[in-house]
């Protein structure tokens, strides 16, 4: 009979213990949803500052965008001296490249719904277009949707997959992946899916470097000198040569010696 009371008494006590718990949780998700509500208002007003700016800036681009276009191959240049994007291009893109007179990446008028990367040419021997573009629309419920110009390649320039190498005697013509295969690489609707909005996912890594590393200073990269690690390379094998050029005149005096 004593031990009833104690069995009861350590129930109440259990019950109370998870009676604050659950307290402090309802008013930890308080606090959590008013931090939710303070950062959907803090990233409304930094949409709305980034967009005020980007306005700012558009004409600063304008004005550097006049300068890079009185420096020769200065986008060949810089894609070259990236680390990633100058080993995307092969070397008929070279050539290519150097009619590219200028690069802008544009940002939609409400910034949050997506951007466009725009390459303009001076008139060239390879695509009829003077301008090649990829826009990037953020979806509210869906991955980003993309979509690009289509290259109109001169007669004998474009292959499906890169551009054309010339054939040399009988061999076949080498076919790389050319970086234009990039305005090709676009999302398109899933099989069976009326919906607009409904497209297959694609991870677009060249266009978030562009955007994001190469165009806000694209100074950086063309200062870097591309072939500075080749021409170390090629000095230690100048240095190697001149070693084994001693050597072989060690050599012949010994057979001169020899001789007399």
């Amino acid at each position: 009979m004593g031990a009833e009371p104690k069995r009861q008494k350590i129930g109440e006590e259990e019950t109370g213990i998870d009676g604050k718990l659950v307290v402090s949780v309802e008013k930890l998700q308080e606090i959590q949803d008013e931090l939710e509500k303070l950062n959907e208002k803090a990233s409304d007003e930094v949409l709305e500052i980034e967009q005020k700016f980007s306005q700012v800036r558009q004409p600063v681009y304008d004005r550097r965008n006049d300068i890079i276009k009185a420096i020769p191959e200065f986008w060949l240049t810089a894609f070259l001296s990236h680390p990633v994007l100058g080993e995307l291009l092969t070397e008929e893109d070279h050539k290519i490249f150097k009619f590219l007179s200028s690069v802008e990446v544009e940002d939609n008028k409400d910034v949050k719904t997506g951007y466009t990367i725009t390459f303009n040419f001076n008139s060239n021997p390879y695509f009829e277009n003077t301008k090649l573009s990829k826009t990037y629309t953020f979806l509210e419920d869906g991955p980003t949707k993309i979509t690009a110009s289509t290259i109109r390649w001169t007669e004998g320039k474009g292959i499906p997959n890169g551009v054309a190498h010339e054939k040399k005697g009988n061999k076949r013509p080498l076919v790389e992946e050319s970086f234009f295969n990039w305005f090709s690489e676009v999302n398109q609707k899933e099989d069976g899916e009326d919906d607009e909005n409904v497209f297959l996912e694609i991870q677009d890594e060249v266009a978030e470097i562009i955007k994001d590393d190469l165009w806000p200073n694209p100074l950086t990269y063309f200062n870097n000198d591309p072939d500075e690690e080749d021409l170390e390379e090629d000095e230690d094998g100048d240095e190697e040569d001149g070693e084994g050029s001693d050597d072989d005149e060690d050599q012949d005096d010994e057979e001169e010696d020899g001789d007399e």
